[in-house]
């Protein structure tokens, strides 16, 4: 599934292990039909530290899209990410994606932009040719007070090379 909707996008879909990747999957009659991983790190915004996690490489059977398998697994995601014990949930997808997430319980953040990659080779999400939106829910106490502080801002992710962003 991740070979068709990427194909050739990159050189491997495998991710960082220092990012603690978990997969979900959403089987129907003993087949696949949608997959996510959910990503994890501590991340420091306005000087303060979260644990945060994203979704990545979300992806669902082309021959049974617009079922709502997608849906049902991003959601499944969100409340997984909740019940895991993160401060929060953040990400980035396509723009034309925005309603979609937001119907599976995440909430846009608008002019927020995420800065993938390393410190000292950064990847930002609003960078030239990119079409993204930062999707986000906040989940502790902490996170939920502090949510406007993460709203039109940059956010340092840096989850490293192999993944760039989640």
């Amino acid at each position: 599934m991740q070979a068709q909707a990427w194909p050739g996008g990159r050189d491997s879909l495998t991710h960082d292990p220092a990012l603690r990747p978990m997969s979900m999957l959403l089987v129907d009659t003993d087949v696949v039909v949608a997959a996510l991983d959910v990503l994890a790190k501590e991340i420091v915004h306005a000087g303060r530290a979260y644990s945060a996690a994203g979704l990545s490489t979300v992806v669902t059977r082309q021959d049974v899209r617009g079922r709502g398998y997608g849906r049902l697994l991003v959601a499944a995601g969100h409340d997984a990410i909740a019940e895991r014990g993160f401060d929060l949930g953040i990400f980035t997808c396509d723009r034309p994606l925005r309603d979609f997430y937001e119907s599976a319980g995440w909430r846009w953040l608008p002019g927020t932009v995420l800065v993938g990659g390393t410190p000292s080779s950064p990847f930002p999400s609003d960078q030239t040719g990119f079409d993204k939106v930062t999707m986000a829910d906040f989940f502790s106490e902490p996170a939920k007070r502090d949510r406007s502080a993460f709203l039109g801002t940059r956010v340092a992710l840096y989850p490293g090379e192999i993944d760039k962003l989640w």
